[in-house]
């Protein structure tokens, strides 16, 4: 008789542990969903003329001749407002376009920052005595060799997509084939860009007029 008494307290546990377990394999379908919708969204025509026309309203509001002192200048300039525009086209749902988006307000902080702590600085490095400094640069190998090759492989991808430095191995994988399929969309509608750009000027210069030489005086 004793076999067949129920716990109502195990089953209610097992019960929350089905129950989250359910929740948890279904939000990962969809974030996996979501992934997969976000990868080819990258390779479709329409989101590619979005972002080319996105692009060029960005791109006719950069100053290429004598910017201020605070604004990035030529090719950089240009760099950022494509990656800019590249982010808002992801509408914010990955961790690289917040990380681009919010780069530029993170950067205005720094400089007000070291604007500030300018003076101090002077004064420390006045008031500063010479010390014996230790040889940092062997220490520094030393811990980089004891590091397996993954991790340094790792590292250095989490370095290479915005907003994924100190995030986990599966993150960043994840934010670095989404980064990966943007970018290469971006490759082909500046690409496309150019093409058509380059067309429109030879286009332009093959229709002007030839100049018209004197012609040379008939002899008699």
């Amino acid at each position: 008789m004793a076999s067949l008494i129920t716990n109502p307290v195990t089953n209610t546990n097992s019960d929350r542990s089905k129950r989250k377990k359910k929740k948890n394999s279904m939000v990962k379908q969809n974030l996996q969903r979501s992934q997969k919708e976000d990868h080819a969204r990258w390779k479709s025509e329409a989101q590619q003329q979005i972002y080319s026309s996105k692009l060029i309203q960005a791109l006719s509001q950069v100053s290429l001749g004598t910017p201020s002192p605070s604004a990035p200048r030529g090719g950089r300039a240009v760099r950022e407002a494509a990656d800019r525009v590249l982010a808002v086209a992801a509408k914010g749902r990955t961790r690289w376009s917040r990380a681009i988006l919010t780069s530029r307000l993170k950067l205005k902080f720094r400089k007000q920052k070291r604007s500030q702590r300018g003076s101090a600085a002077a004064v420390a490095a006045a008031t500063r005595t010479s010390r014996s400094k230790k040889p940092r640069v062997s220490v520094l190998k030393l811990k980089a060799k004891s590091v397996p090759t993954v991790q340094r492989k790792v590292k250095v991808l989490g370095r290479l997509v915005p907003g994924c430095r100190k995030q986990p191995l599966p993150v960043i994988l994840e934010e670095a084939t989404d980064y990966i399929a943007a970018l290469e969309m971006q490759v082909r509608a500046m690409s496309a860009l150019a093409d058509l750009l380059s067309g429109s000027g030879a286009a332009s210069s093959s229709s002007a007029s030839p100049p018209e030489w004197p012609m040379p005086p008939t002899s008699q």
